[in-house]
């Protein structure tokens, strides 16, 4: 089946069903189109997620199986206990969503560059703005040490990126979401890809069939407590 090309004019939603999507390279469903606010929550709701490098035509993705983590299945561990117990890290929710994605396109030792372009950045900058995407600081002795960002569409929260400048500060970004997250209700947090990083923490892979099932109940089901009715609420 050829890869669907999005009209980057085209105001209805463009994207083909997503078990159209490619095998090799898995999950690769479309090629075009615009990193709009109305595409990208259109994208999200239907389970499909925008991921290319610099050069590149957007490339909108819908991989199968699909890496998640439900808010109830986080997995702590001792190490990572003893590191909140210690309170090293004070952490934050939407207080400079700008130096988080900057802080997550920076390369990383093991990476060539990076896919959030300047064109990705300013996408989700627009869409924090607007109150759909989220950043959680994790911060030592007044410095950004880590961490994540994503998009909140009803009780679905999905992650795109997280980074870390010392020893587990990531993870700790990870744990203030899943317990802001699960003080508003929301069931479902989509880490796309799966990683034995993201295995560690609870993660954990289903059937894309199933993903897109959960996305059509609860991104249609407001939370408990809006993630923008606490942005910029400080220390957590």
């Amino acid at each position: 089946m050829p890869i669907s090309v999005i009209d980057p004019c085209q105001r209805e939603d463009p994207f083909p069903p997503v078990n159209h999507a490619l095998d090799e390279p898995e999950g690769l469903l479309a090629v075009g189109g615009n990193l709009s606010p109305m595409l990208l929550l259109t994208a999200y709701r239907r389970g499909i997620f925008p991921w290319y490098s610099e050069g590149q035509p957007i490339l909108w993705w819908s991989p199968d199986p699909r890496a998640v983590l439900f808010p109830d299945r986080l997995h702590i561990s001792r190490s990572l206990r003893k590191t909140l117990r210690r309170g090293l890290y004070q952490s934050s929710l939407d207080c400079c969503f700008d130096r988080v994605i900057v802080g997550c396109a920076d390369s990383r030792p093991s990476q060539d560059g990076t896919w959030i372009t300047p064109e990705m950045m300013h996408a989700y900058t627009k869409l924090a703005e607007l109150g759909h995407a989220h950043s959680v600081e994790v911060w030592k002795d007044e410095r950004l040490v880590g961490g994540l960002y994503g998009v909140s569409i009803g009780r679905a929260f999905f992650g795109e990126s997280m980074f870390s400048r010392c020893a587990d500060a990531s993870k700790v970004a990870l744990v203030k979401l899943v317990h802001i997250l699960s003080s508003g209700g929301y069931r479902l947090i989509d880490c796309q890809m799966y990683s034995q990083h993201l295995e560690t923490l609870g993660a954990e892979l289903i059937p894309r069939v199933d993903f897109v099932a959960k996305l059509q109940q609860w991104c249609n089901e407001p939370p408990e407590t809006e993630l923008r009715d606490l942005s910029g609420a400080g220390n957590l």
